[in-house]
């Protein structure tokens, strides 16, 4: 174990190895509360790798570890009338369906990515049809794919960052993906409907999903205690990477917040969850503040990427927006 931060007992069959970067203060202790403390916490024979937390009478946060060194991931369950959402399929380390079966007491199941990120999609393989945004549909099919897990292992075949069963890992197979367009509705029975939002910034096709009946949004990564990241704009070989930028996040997110009505809660794809709706109102400031002048961040990473350094402003009261300066706006039609 690196000495980044002190390990968390939590409950899961898996066992941290060595971090990439440190959590923030504030993510850290939130999570070594929750993992040590909650009530609800419960690991179920059918995955051992993941932890269960039940945020209301049908809403399910699954813990998973991150394979790879970055932030632990959330996937979420919300079992409505007839249908249960399952948003993202993490890692797919252990018998991720048969959990998710287990929570919706066998009702159909509605799997939805986020978007492209490995500790998002590689778990797709567990189901037979998985749905996303159009505009993020080509990058998850090009990340899950046969030998998307290899590089969680060094050249001697060891495990780098998490300790796992090699034996439980995913077999690839092929599944369906399906590309819907922004603000179509997937109903899980009776009135209880759930919307993907399109919100880009941190990848093309990042969304969001609207849960209208339990009142909250299913978040992704472009909402964290940790690090906010936004993607650098067009790059070779990502398909629409016109959508990874501030500005297209920022005016995505201008429309969402005119909905507060519509839901109270969001739960973010890592760390710190159940927050309240206005978190998005400090986030709009923030990404209000950057757009109109770039240089008015308040650190930049020592170390410098192939899209220049990444600079970080603050999101009051809650974490870092951080983004490089290719990323501040679209492209120039």
């Amino acid at each position: 174990m690196d000495n980044l931060m002190l390990p968390i007992q939590g409950a899961s069959k898996a066992k941290r190895i060595k971090w990439g970067p440190a959590q923030n203060a504030i993510s850290w202790s939130y999570m070594k509360l929750l993992r040590e403390n909650n009530k609800t916490l419960k690991v179920y024979p059918e995955n051992p790798y993941i932890e269960v937390y039940q945020f209301r009478e049908n809403v399910y946060g699954l813990f998973n570890q991150n394979c790879d060194g970055m932030g632990d991931v959330w996937m979420y369950v919300v079992v409505g009338p007839e249908k249960a959402l399952v948003v993202d399929t993490a890692f797919g380390i252990g018998d991720t369906r048969a959990l998710v079966n287990k929570l919706a007491g066998g009702k159909p199941l509605v799997v939805v990515n986020t978007h492209s990120g490995p500790d998002h999609c590689l778990g797709n393989v567990h189901f037979d049809t998985v749905y996303c945004l159009d505009i993020e549909y080509e990058l998850i099919k090009a990340k899950c794919k046969p030998g998307a897990w290899d590089y969680m292992f060094d050249k001697d075949g060891k495990n780098i960052w998490l300790q796992f069963d090699k034996k439980d890992l995913p077999v690839y197979k092929d599944y369906k993906l399906v590309p819907v367009k922004n603000g179509h509705i997937f109903n899980l029975g009776g009135d209880h409907d759930v919307e993907i939002v399109w919100t880009g910034g941190h990848a093309p096709g990042h969304a969001m999903f609207l849960d209208k009946k339990t009142r909250a949004m299913f978040c992704g990564d472009v909402v964290c205690s940790d690090v906010i990241s936004v993607g650098p704009g067009p790059s070779p070989g990502k398909p629409n990477g016109q959508y990874s930028n501030l500005t297209t996040y920022r005016d995505n997110l201008a429309k969402v917040v005119t909905r507060f009505a519509e839901f109270d809660y969001l739960f973010p794809g890592h760390f710190m969850v159940n927050l309240e709706n206005n978190v998005f109102s400090a986030i709009l400031d923030g990404l209000n503040v950057i757009i109109e002048n770039p240089e008015h961040f308040n650190y930049a990473d020592p170390a410098t990427g192939p899209a220049g350094p990444r600079m970080h402003k603050y999101v009051k009261g809650f974490s870092t927006i951080a983004y490089v300066k290719d990323g501040v706006y679209p492209p120039k039609s």
